[in-house]
Parts: C-alpha cells; sequence; structure tokens
C-alpha cells in the first residue's frame, strides 16, 4: 500500500492508456479510415469516400450482414433456452451430476473453434442426419459455440440467487412451474438478457467453424469479410468490418437496454 502513491497511480494511469491506444484504439482507427479512404499512398489516406461503405451495404455483402443477424439471433435465442434450462437442472442435481454437466457444457471452449466445424463436418456428413451444405449445420455449430457462455452466466445467477424464495413460494401452495415462471425465472432476467448478448456478438464475429461449415447460399459477414481480403479488396474488407462493428454495437446496446428493464423488474 506504501508503494501506491499518486505518482505510481499516475504511472499505471499512463501505461494502461499507452496499451489501449495501440493495440484496441489504433487498429480500429485505421479499420475506420480504410473504409472510407478513396487512395492510401501515405502514412494516412490521400482522398476520402463513402463508396466502400455503400457498397457494403448493397447486393452481396448486404446479404452476408442478413445472415449473420439471423443467425446471432437464432443462435442467441438457443443458447439462452438450452443454457437456462442446463443451468436450472444442473443446479437442483447431485454434485456429481453437476460437474459432468459442467464439463459437458463448457467442452466446446476446450477446442479450438476450427476442429469443432472439422467435427461437425464429419459427424453430419452423411444419413441419417444429413446436415453439409446446408444453413443448419452454420447455426449448430454458432449453438454449440456460444452456448458454454450462456451456461455459465445463467448457472452463476443460478448460485447467487436465494433459494428460500422459491422454499416460500412453494410452502404458499405454488406448483413447479409456477414457481419456475414467477420466482426463478425472474430473478435469471438480467443474466439471461446478459448471455443473449454475449452469444450475438460472439456468433456475429465468429469466423472459424463457419469458414468449415457454410454453404454458398449461408454466408456469414465474416467470412465475406475474409474472402474479400483474400482477393485484395482491402477498402472493402475495411468497410465491411465497421458494418460489423456497428451491428455488434446495435446488438450489444439493445440487450444491455432489455438488460436494464429486466433487472429493475
Amino acid at each position: 500500500m506504501l508503494l501506491w502513491t499518486r505518482g505510481s497511480r499516475i504511472a499505471v494511469r499512463v501505461v494502461f492508456a499507452v496499451l489501449f491506444t495501440v493495440v484496441v484504439a489504433a487498429p480500429l482507427v485505421m479499420i475506420v479510415l480504410a473504409a472510407v479512404a478513396g487512395s492510401w499512398t501515405g502514412v494516412l489516406p490521400g482522398a476520402f469516400t463513402a463508396a466502400h461503405l455503400g457498397e457494403a451495404l448493397s447486393g452481396e455483402n448486404l446479404a452476408s450482414l442478413s445472415v449473420s443477424v439471423q443467425t446471432g439471433l437464432i443462435a442467441s435465442a438457443g443458447s439462452v433456452l438450452l443454457g437456462t434450462w442446463a443451468a436450472l437442472a444442473a443446479a437442483s442435481a447431485p454434485p456429481r451430476l453437476r460437474r459432468l454437466a459442467d464439463t459437458l457444457f463448457h467442452l466446446p471452449i476446450a477446442v479450438p473453434s476450427v476442429v469443432l466445424g472439422l467435427a461437425l463436418l464429419v459427424a453430419f456428413s452423411r444419413p441419417p442426419v444429413l446436415l453439409n451444405g446446408t444453413r443448419w449445420i452454420v447455426l449448430l455449430g454458432h449453438l454449440l459455440i456460444v452456448l458454454p457462455f450462456t451456461y455459465s452466466t445463467v448457472s452463476a445467477a443460478c448460485r447467487r440467487a436465494d433459494p428460500q424464495l422459491a422454499l416460500v413460494a412453494e410452502s404458499l401452495g405454488a406448483g413447479p412451474v409456477r414457481v419456475l415462471l414467477r420466482v426463478r425465472l425472474p430473478l435469471l432476467l438480467p443474466s439471461m438478457a446478459a448471455s443473449v448478448g454475449l452469444a450475438l456478438a460472439m456468433s456475429l464475429g465468429e469466423l472459424g467453424a463457419t469458414m468449415m461449415l457454410y454453404p454458398p447460399d449461408w454466408q456469414t459477414l465474416p467470412t465475406r469479410i475474409f474472402a474479400l481480403a483474400d482477393r485484395g479488396h482491402v477498402f472493402l474488407a475495411a468497410a465491411g468490418t465497421v458494418v460489423l462493428l456497428g451491428t455488434t454495437l446495435a446488438g450489444a446496446l439493445l440487450t444491455g437496454l432489455a438488460r436494464g428493464r429486466a433487472a429493475e423488474r
């Protein structure tokens, strides 16, 4: 504590500001500049244009954005439903089953997303469950990627919730369904809303597994950005990245508002 002087606090803040600027702020600024650059021959763009942003919001790029949003919403909704159900079931299970459930639901985090994508290709490329070449395998891949985080978030909320509230409701004659709908789920709503925002952001930016799985008619925006950059269309790829960042930010703000309203209730 004696070392935590005014000078040391200032030094820590300066180091943090420098690291944040170099690691986070500078790359984002460069992406934004590249998205509106008409030409770039020096340190900064020599001309500016909105044509790249307009192209990023039209044609195949707009279709890819729509696919990303649909995939993110479906994966988020599925992860909240399954993750909340699993968290509630694990909370009332014996310790061994709870540890087993924790291990199984966190397993997708332990492997790279590319490995997960390859595993899905191997598992669902033959009858009786043939998903390869369809949008469903992409949705399943995104669901498996975001589900562990939803399960963890809701499980933590289950552990923090006061069990006496449910016991009091049961003692007053409320049945299991009524206790679930009127007591347990309202207590979990803020964590469920937070998990939606996290799942949506992760799904919108997911690339590794999607590159292994997506069919031609279900290309997400990150895969489209990767293809553009690979073909040398850097400015258009940067514009697509800006659109993706804006969409992710909008989703985070909306889920943040929903979380605030859920907490007030």
